[in-house]
């Protein structure tokens, strides 16, 4: 399964915001937990549903959302 087989959008999920494999944990909250720095280990325990994989999909999905353009008028 690719990363982008692995983050889903459903209109009518989460207000359309991107989530693991069509569950209904976000891609967002994942990151959070990263962020604050629980380990990897952890929010598998905790939510033994996900797997690793899904874990690098978030961060590959959040890297490839900031790789943008940002234009400026000059």
């Amino acid at each position: 399964m690719t990363t982008k087989e692995r983050i889903t959008f459903n209109p009518n999920q989460c207000g359309g915001r991107p989530c693991i494999r069509g569950m209904r944990i976000r891609v967002k909250d994942v990151l959070e937990m990263l962020a604050a720095k629980v380990p990897e280990d952890e929010i598998l325990a905790d939510y033994p549903y996900l797997e690793r994989e899904d874990i690098t999909a978030c961060l590959e999905y959040a890297a490839a959302q900031v790789d943008h353009a940002v234009l400026t008028l000059q």
